[in-house]
């Protein structure tokens, strides 16, 4: 998978969701390292590195001899904190394959991008959950983010390879949901017919100073998943 994350990195965003979900909560204990390890198939030095991170989230209290507790702290630190797509019973590691990435002129029924830039990145992915396939992505990035945006360096952080690639940081996003029928592009990633009704979300996403810069839409099974939204 292009641009996977790092299998620390991929615990650590695992452990975050599960803080978030709920489905682990301030004052539980993790299970020892060795078994946390065991659990997601690394070593103890891989597991470890996960726990600094969730420690530098402020989520994770580590203590000499007694071993480690969920804390209070920001879940919306995690790298897919945009991503509201769980499991329906919550929780569940979110990752991307990038389908297409081309750089063309827009087309004419494509949303207000904030700018009149003639042409605009399309990036379509394939979202999964547990390594499960639970929705597509076509996503709209506004042509007057020139940089480096290629096939290999868009990361399954689409939103950290904007920062680190075109300098764009993502100050917030507003999504509308309801249901459509999924493209025939997507069908067979998702193994489903081309009209199958499915959960849609569509996102407007603004820069910091307040432009549209991105547009997606999001179809999602919602027999596999569920749109998540949390009020801290």
């Amino acid at each position: 998978m292009r641009g996977a994350l790092p299998s620390y990195l991929r615990i650590a965003e695992a452990l975050t969701r599960d803080i978030g979900a709920g489905l682990l909560r301030p004052g539980d204990k993790l299970p020892t390292e060795r078994a946390l390890a065991a659990q997601h198939g690394v070593t103890v030095t891989t597991l470890r590195k996960a726990l600094a991170v969730l420690t530098e989230r402020g989520l994770l209290e580590r203590r000499q001899g007694s071993g480690n507790y969920i804390r209070p702290g920001d879940c919306t630190q995690g790298t897919y904190a945009l991503f509201r797509l769980e499991r329906p019973e919550g929780g569940g590691l979110p990752t991307a394959e990038l389908i297409s990435l081309t750089r063309r002129d827009k087309p004419a029924d494509l949303p207000d991008l904030g700018s009149d830039a003639a042409q605009a990145w399309n990036i379509r992915r394939l979202r999964s959950l547990d390594h499960q396939p639970v929705a597509v992505e076509d996503i709209w990035l506004d042509g007057r983010f020139d940089g480096a945006l290629t096939p290999e360096r868009v990361s399954e952080s689409l939103y950290r390879s904007y920062r680190e690639r075109l300098g764009l940081q993502i100050a917030r996003a507003e999504d509308r949901l309801s249901a459509g029928a999924l493209p025939g592009w997507a069908a067979a990633r998702l193994g489903l017919p081309e009209g199958t009704m499915m959960g849609l979300a569509q996102r407007r996403a603004f820069d910091a100073d307040g432009r549209i810069a991105e547009v997606s839409t999001t179809w999602f099974d919602p027999a596999r998943a569920a749109y998540v939204a949390r009020i801290p």
